[in-house]
């Protein structure tokens, strides 16, 4: 047999062995159950919204609640996923997730109120937090490690399918039946799922397992909280802005409090020698003030199209289709991009095009020809997926083995909170141009909106500066 007969044999010997066994499928399919129905249950519910506030009798406009409520419970357990499935078992995790998830959106479905509605939606949050972690995690623990890598490339799917049908099935199912069977669709899927994590997902669990850090997840869950409470009360009014900045002061008192704590308790969740490595903390920062801006579109467009421009919930959720599937057409291109024009040059330039992006929906005009409202959409999924690709290999790709889950954690709580805060944002821009603009039409005061996002958005691109010393380096060595 010649050389080049046998490379290729190797490499289907190698290919065959990097599939997942069919042994493994049932847990591979139960972990990409649950990303699904947390990547879904994340979309979903932003057409629905206008509706929602008209059947319990709420301001449209101050239904962020409803997203922050679940975004930033996610945000807050994430730290504590991997150390609880590694204590009590993934099975027992995954089992109480899962059944959280559902209780949660039965109780969704049947809320009467804007309060109860709230409460379920922070209890859905509580379960999703774990959804995705632990599923990753028991691929990790249960898989033999030379099928891990096609596991997730089968498990990254379903992240990309729910958030490209969650819109358009949350508008459909508003328009032709009501808005409460956007969370009455998560029962049989966690009813299977149930069942399937009894009869097929060992319980794995780690011995001697060190003390989890509860004084460090304190400090967090009171940062976060209270940064995101604090926006969140300055769109409602009510509260005077010493009490608001005084929630606000706790948040980033908070912050400091656990930095102090992490310098010197070697259990902390978060090490502080993440941020030695200086592409992981310019990411991080990018991260932060990026997402202020652009993470909140998927809940403002369809907002707008419905409030300001007269859309109904299906066709707002249609609108959104090219924006999504723009960001997964372009993921094929990213890598490219960075190889040839290097992280320096991609996330400056595309930090302002995502700023200028943003903007540019100030001008969109309901009465546009159709194709140019998608287009205008499209192009803005691409430029938007670009920098979250680019900022996240940034963030993770010089971390050793031993920082790499760790930073991965990190990031993920980031991106959550950033989306929580960012939605608040919205609603605090919204109220006060609402005020400040006094006779004028509800569509200006998304306009302005717009435009002051994207303008936090282009002042993030001065983050990505600080990589002009690194771009000789990145552009022979762009993705590791």
């Amino acid at each position: 047999m010649s050389s080049n007969s046998s490379a290729k044999q190797s490499a289907r010997t190698l290919a065959h062995k990097s599939k997942v066994a069919p042994e493994y499928r049932v847990i591979l399919w139960l972990a990409a159950l649950g990303f699904f129905m947390q990547a879904l249950d994340a979309t979903i519910v932003n057409t629905a919204l206008p509706s929602i506030a008209y059947s319990l009798n709420v301001d449209p406009l101050q239904m962020h609640n409803v997203v922050i409520a679940y975004v930033l419970m996610v945000a807050v357990f994430i730290p504590v996923s991997g150390w609880l499935a590694d204590r009590f078992g993934i099975r027992n995790v995954y089992l109480a997730a899962i059944t959280i998830f559902t209780v949660a959106s039965l109780g969704c479905a049947l809320s009467q109120t804007y309060s109860q509605l709230i409460i379920g939606r922070v209890f859905q949050g509580i379960g999703g937090a774990f959804l995705l972690p632990v599923g990753r995690l028991a691929l990790l623990r249960i898989l033999p490690r030379n099928q891990f890598l096609a596991a997730m490339s089968f498990i990254s799917i379903p992240g990309l399918v729910g958030p490209l049908i969650g819109p358009t099935l949350g508008g459909f199912m508003v328009e032709y039946a009501t808005w409460h069977w956007i969370f009455m669709i998560n029962l049989p899927i966690g009813i299977l799922g149930f069942i399937l994590t009894c009869t097929h997902m060992p319980n794995v669990k780690l011995e001697n397992l060190p003390r989890f850090d509860y004084f460090g997840f304190v400090y967090l869950i009171i940062m976060m909280v209270a940064l995101t409470f604090g926006l969140e009360r300055l769109s409602q009014g009510g509260w005077s802005i010493a009490t608001v900045l005084a929630i606000l002061a706790l948040g980033v008192f908070a912050g400091l409090i656990y930095t102090w704590h992490a310098q010197r308790d070697l259990r902390a969740i978060f090490r502080p020698d993440l941020f030695t490595d200086i592409r992981f903390r310019i990411g991080i920062l990018g991260n932060i003030f990026t997402r202020l801006g652009s993470a909140s579109m998927p809940f403002i467009i369809p907002l707008m199209l419905q409030l300001a421009m007269g859309f109904s919930p299906l066709h707002a959720g249609l609108m959104l289709v090219p924006l999504v599937f723009g960001s997964i057409l372009i993921k094929n291109f990213a890598t490219k991009m960075i190889q040839r024009f290097g992280y320096y040059r991609v996330l400056v330039v595309n930090t302002i095009l995502v700023g200028l992006g943003i903007m540019s929906f100030a001008w969109l005009d309901a009465h546009s020809n159709i194709y140019t409202q998608c287009l205008h959409l499209f192009a803005f999924g691409c430029v938007n997926s670009m920098q979250f690709t680019a900022m996240n290999t940034l963030t993770l790709k010089d971390l050793s083995k031993a920082q790499s889950a760790n930073g991965n954690s990190l990031l993920s709580m980031v991106i959550n909170v950033c989306m929580s805060m960012g939605v608040a944002l919205v609603g605090v821009l919204l109220h006060l141009f609402e005020k400040i603009g006094v006779g004028q039409s509800t569509l200006w005061s998304f306009q302005q909106t717009f435009i002051i996002l994207g303008a936090i958005t282009i002042l993030a691109s001065l983050v990505f500066r600080q990589l002009r010393q690194f771009r000789l380096q990145d552009q022979n060595h762009p993705v590791s």
